[in-house]
């Protein structure tokens, strides 16, 4: 285990605390900021709520309707899911009732509905689904009922860009709800805010546009952060606005952090560590030479206390999974590209202390699945690299490494070799379940001694399978983000995993 050292930060750092804490004292407010609001933008009224005949969902063209689910037991404890990773934005949930073991025949289809192209997944709350993707030269935003598929209303706005590396032209980041709104960041830039109610449009900004933006990897990836009244949006700017926030019910820009680290692939999440809430904004997209690592800033101002570097060493790399807490005071990244994983410690003083790191334990995008005082998780690069390992979180030595692999039939005949190389990790009722990149589906028990895999099934065959599942009041929801080799077409698929 390696000693503890306190991370080396910049005179900008100092400058910017000082700045913060002279503007405090002299009873001034943020506005003083020295990022202005280029365009604030113009906010639209709600309109008044609508009667049930005109609310009614409707069935769409590419929905396929198969059957109702169970009933919900009454004794069931559900939970909504407004953002990528879950209500408490680490990949869990506190469901119960659900299945031990999948169906002889396979897990039960409820709905499925073709979609447009995106890496996104669905958000649940209030009794609506809102799924983002792009549709030949639109964004769009789909609210639909979640236990039929079937569409209350739909918002789109045109949108031009190609990835430059191959990947698909749809967005990238999952919308988020809050306070019966709507927040999608585009793969151009475009942050929106919807009413949930209705698909109306309360405001809009172009941020590529207003703002000086860094180019790119893949377009403007990690999720927006809604907390306390702001969303919170990382950025990277030519001016080093590296951290935006805005009033999530105008839009107009509250504060900006400075820092030249540009936004990542990780989305920012909020963590309660030496007693207060703290922002964790893992950054490093594009820049040459690269550079990135974790901010921990205070949500309230824009303050930022501390920076520790950590991103690979190669121009065409990026920071992806989003940082775990654990416990009261310190924070597990990790990047793949050789890079590994580090345990951050914030000590009393608001500043990083290393506590240990491993070059093995680095995820290329999904996040580690904290489980008494274990990380789990898929490190690895590309589909070949990966493996399944369990990292004690006193130690940093790795308890145990596995890589299962088993054969696939299809109804052609052809078998495959299957594994779930770069998968995610969700863990609701006293177990977890593993999200294997091709579409496998596994239910297990974790522990530091090993794995003990219950079940498996195979969803279907298809790559680039790469969204967590979601899961609400006892459905699971899957993204198919590529055809599969039956012939489908990228699709969400609503399954009954009610016991």
């Amino acid at each position: 285990m390696l000693s503890p050292r306190p991370c080396p930060f910049r005179l900008s750092h100092l400058f910017q605390g000082g700045l913060v804490l002279g503007l405090t004292l002299l009873g001034l407010s943020l506005s003083a900021d020295p990022f202005p609001d280029p365009a604030p933008p113009t906010v639209s009224a709600a309109p008044a709520p609508a009667t049930e005949a005109t609310s009614a969902p409707v069935a769409i063209p590419g929905l396929t309707y198969h059957g109702p689910p169970k009933p919900l037991s009454p004794e069931a404890v559900t939970a909504a899911w407004p953002r990528f990773l879950g209500p408490t934005d680490n990949a869990k949930s506190p469901e119960t009732h659900l299945l031990d073991d999948f169906p002889e025949e396979g897990l039960k289809k409820v709905w499925e509905l073709e979609k447009g192209i995106s890496y996104t997944s669905p958000v649940i709350a209030g009794g609506k689904l809102v799924i983002f993707n792009r549709f030949e030269n639109d964004e769009v935003v789909q609210c639909l009922d979640p236990e039929t598929g079937k569409q209350f209303w739909s918002y789109r706005y045109p949108v031009a860009y190609t990835d430059r590396y191959g990947f698909n032209g749809g967005p990238r980041a999952s919308a988020v709800l809050d306070s019966g709104k709507v927040y999608t960041l585009g793969v151009t830039s475009v942050l929106t805010c919807l009413d949930l109610a209705s698909g109306t449009k309360l405001w809009q900004r172009h941020l590529a546009t207003e703002f000086p933006l860094a180019t790119y990897f893949f377009g403007h990836g990690s999720c927006p952060l809604v907390h306390d009244g702001k969303v919170i949006v990382p950025m990277g700017t030519t001016d080093n606005l590296s951290v935006a926030a805005f009033d999530q019910h105008s839009g107009r820009l509250l504060w900006g952090t400075r820092h030249p680290w540009n936004a990542s692939y990780a989305s920012p999440v909020i963590a309660t560590l030496q007693g207060e809430e703290r922002l964790l904004v893992f950054g490093g997209g594009e820049s040459d030479p690269p550079s990135g690592g974790l901010l921990c800033i205070d949500p309230a101002t824009g303050a930022l206390h501390d920076a520790f570097p950590w991103r690979p060493d190669k121009f065409e790399s990026v920071n992806g999974a989003t940082p775990v807490a654990v416990g009261n005071d310190s924070v597990f990244i990790s990047a793949s590209y050789g890079k590994g994983g580090v345990l951050l410690h914030l000590n009393a003083d608001l500043k990083w202390e290393e506590r240990w790191q491993s070059s093995d334990f680095g995820m290329h995008w999904t996040t580690p699945l904290l489980l008494d005082g274990v990380l789990y998780g898929f490190p690895g690069r590309n589909e070949p690299d990966a493996w399944f390992a369990a990292y004690s979180v006193e130690t940093g030595e790795e308890a145990w490494r596995i890589d299962p692999d088993w054969t696939v039939s299809l109804p052609s005949g052809r078998d495959y070799r299957m594994k779930y190389l770069r998968g995610c990790l969700l863990h609701a009722d006293g177990r977890t379940y593993a999200l294997g990149e091709l579409g496998s589906l596994g239910i297990m028990h974790l522990s530091s001694a090993g794995v003990e895999e219950v079940d498996r099934t195979q969803l279907f065959l298809a790559r680039s399978t790469w969204s967590l599942p979601v899961l609400h009041r006892g459905l699971l929801y899957i993204v198919q983000h590529e055809p599969d080799m039956d012939g489908h077409a990228p699709r969400l698929i609503c399954y009954d995993f009610r016991k």
